[in-house]
Formats: structure tokens, sequence, C-alpha cells
């Protein structure tokens, strides 16, 4: 049960900083300073957490923290092309 808790704050700390970046991503509606790859590579780092869960059988509660923070980040790289069509189109008008 312990190392249930300590994961679940590791996702909770990495979640935290979605809502912001999700936040930011919709204000700015610039893609700029993003990375687009550095966002993947979450993505498949959260896909991964869940499939070793799944794998395992070990699917609890910290099963839907996983599945929030995964959510998060496709939420984030949606807004992150949909940013990057707004700045192409910035630069064509130009």
């Amino acid at each position: 049960m312990s190392s249930e808790i300590f994961e679940a704050g590791m996702l909770l700390c990495f979640g935290c900083s979605w809502p912001m970046n999700i936040t930011k991503s919709i204000r700015a509606k610039t893609a700029k300073g993003k990375s687009l790859a550095f966002e993947l590579f979450v993505l498949v780092g959260y896909i991964c957490g869940i499939t070793g869960k799944c794998i395992s059988g070990q699917i609890n509660w910290v099963f839907a923290i996983y599945i929030l923070d995964l959510l998060m980040v496709a939420t984030d790289i949606l807004l992150t092309l949909r940013n990057r069509r707004l700045d192409k189109r910035k630069e064509a008008a130009q």
C-alpha cells in the first residue's frame, strides 16, 4: 500500500504542472516555446505506466491518476498543434 502512495505522489506532482500548461496554451495562442517532442515523450511515459499497471493486474485508484495525467497531456498536445496552425496563419498574413 505505501508504494502506491509514493507512486500517486509522483503522478500528482507531475500532474500539477499540466493544468498550468494547458491554461498557458489557451491564453497564449502560440506554440512558441513549446516542445511537441517533449510532450509526446511524456505521453508515451504515461502510456507505459498504464500498460505496466494493466500487465501486472494492479488496476487500483492510482490507475485513475495515470488516466487523468494522460488526458491532460493529450489536451496540451492538441492545443500545441492548434497553436502551431495559428502561428503559421499569423506568419502567412504578414
